[in-house]
């Protein structure tokens, strides 16, 4: 999403049956609030388009946040609250619960980020559409996948929106017991108008069957980072992931061709300090095509598609200093084993 975006992503939620109503007067807050966190490390913000031959339909947006334990611990304490308001009317008003970047990649080093999805205004009729479904949760998953997450939780929007998450695998966030567990009998005649939280914990996500499902992708597919690259160095790579010529991306990004050029250099020998064999040095290129020595950057492009988690906000020293306390406490393994 980009600035340009945020009146019509407005427009449409202020439209949409459930969520406009839900909004009320605090739908002023909203443009206020989404123009001041797009860019933040600690959100992730979306449109969904439909292309049929020269036409695009706007079919929504999708608005994902990262918060401070206070302000989850408070969501999800009784009185329960509409997320989408409140954290309207929080933003704006200058009383934000969302991390700060510094704050986010220490936690997605560290101790893990607390996931709540602030909204998706996908009218209920075409959620209704199972290739809509499809396309929604693959943009989620490929938002999001690669971050340490320790919690996620989205607030049902309706019930459609409901039963998706359910079939997604998250689980029920049951208020009185403070737990997750299966879906308690709700149908749409029974549905109400009360918040219901659907989502899922780190421990959950990777025990049982849930790891799995959906939800329980979004930990089990994490891995630690290898290459910890710079934010400008993951800007243009995420950006190439989508194709495009240095030339192409020197306009997407605003930059200049020389400086895209500098950071693929900056790159490259990035990870050929620790993997050579996925960018070949120039002495084993010599002498081979230009085709085969554009390899280099398809071989990487191939490799970060597997790997979204070398494309997500960390901090490099203290992912150094985790990888040092693992190697000692293997260490010290080692020679308790010899000793016995």
């Amino acid at each position: 999403m980009k600035p340009g975006d945020v009146p019509k992503c407005v427009e449409h939620l202020a439209a949409h049956p459930v969520l406009g109503p839900r909004y009320g007067s605090a739908i002023e807050y909203l443009p206020t609030a989404i123009r001041s966190v797009l860019g933040l490390d600690s959100c992730v913000a979306v449109i969904f388009e439909e292309i049929q031959g020269s036409t695009t339909r706007f079919l929504g947006t999708g608005l994902s946040v990262f918060v401070s334990d206070e302000f989850l611990q408070e969501f999800k304490t009784t009185p329960r609250f509409w997320l989408g308001p409140e954290l309207a009317k929080r933003i704006a008003c200058g009383n934000s619960p969302l991390l700060s970047d510094v704050a986010v990649r220490d936690a997605n080093s560290t101790v893990g980020l607390n996931l709540l999805v602030w909204h998706c205004t996908i009218h209920p009729a075409d959620m209704n559409r199972p290739e809509v479904g499809v396309h929604v949760m693959a943009a989620f998953a490929k938002y999001h996948l690669g971050f340490r997450l320790r919690e996620f939780i989205v607030q049902s929007d309706c019930f459609e929106h409901f039963v998706a998450m359910q079939t997604a695998g998250g689980l029920y966030f049951h208020q009185v017991e403070n737990y997750y567990a299966n879906f308690p009998e709700i149908t749409a005649l029974n549905f109400g108008n009360e918040p219901r939280h659907i989502g899922m914990s780190r421990d959950m996500g990777l025990s049982g069957g849930q790891g799995a499902s959906w939800g329980g992708s979004l930990f089990v597919y994490y891995e630690r980072p290898q290459f910890c690259f710079s934010r400008s160095e993951q800007r243009l790579l995420l950006a190439a992931l989508d194709g495009g010529t240095d030339e192409e991306l020197s306009e997407e990004l605003s930059i200049s061709l020389a400086a895209v050029k500098k950071e693929w250099r900056m790159i490259y020998d990035r990870v050929a300090a620790s993997h050579p064999e996925l960018v070949p040095t120039n002495a084993y290129l010599e002498g081979l095509t230009q085709d085969r020595g554009k390899q280099k950057k398809q071989r990487l492009l191939a490799y970060l598609r597997e790997h979204p988690e070398e494309l997500r906000p960390v901090s490099r020293k203290l992912l150094q200093q985790e990888a040092a306390r693992r190697r000692s406490a293997q260490g010290a393994k080692v020679a308790f084993d010899h000793d016995n």
